[in-house]
């Protein structure tokens, strides 16, 4: 199955370059049906769960054990710093 994918902030740094455009497209990844986000984080990006605040799936946010489908728009966050 296919999703797309956007890296934010901090996060982007995990992009695959391979993987991307310059553009700041979506990046397109073919996962294993029954990925969840925590090892499609892991497995295929290599980013560590405590560097992830917010996961969108579709706009709606979702927890680290939703399970991925085709086609899905998935949108990760980091935590926000400022004051």
């Amino acid at each position: 199955m296919k999703v797309e994918v956007r890296l934010y902030a901090t996060l982007r740094k995990y992009q695959p370059e391979r993987k991307s455009s310059e553009s700041g497209e979506a990046l397109v990844c073919e996962l294993a049906a029954g990925t969840t986000v925590q090892k499609f984080l892991e497995n295929e990006l290599g980013v560590p769960p405590g560097e992830v605040k917010t996961v969108f799936v579709n706009g709606v946010s979702q927890g680290f054990d939703h399970v991925l489908a085709d086609g899905d728009r998935v949108g990760i966050f980091p935590p926000v710093a400022g004051g």
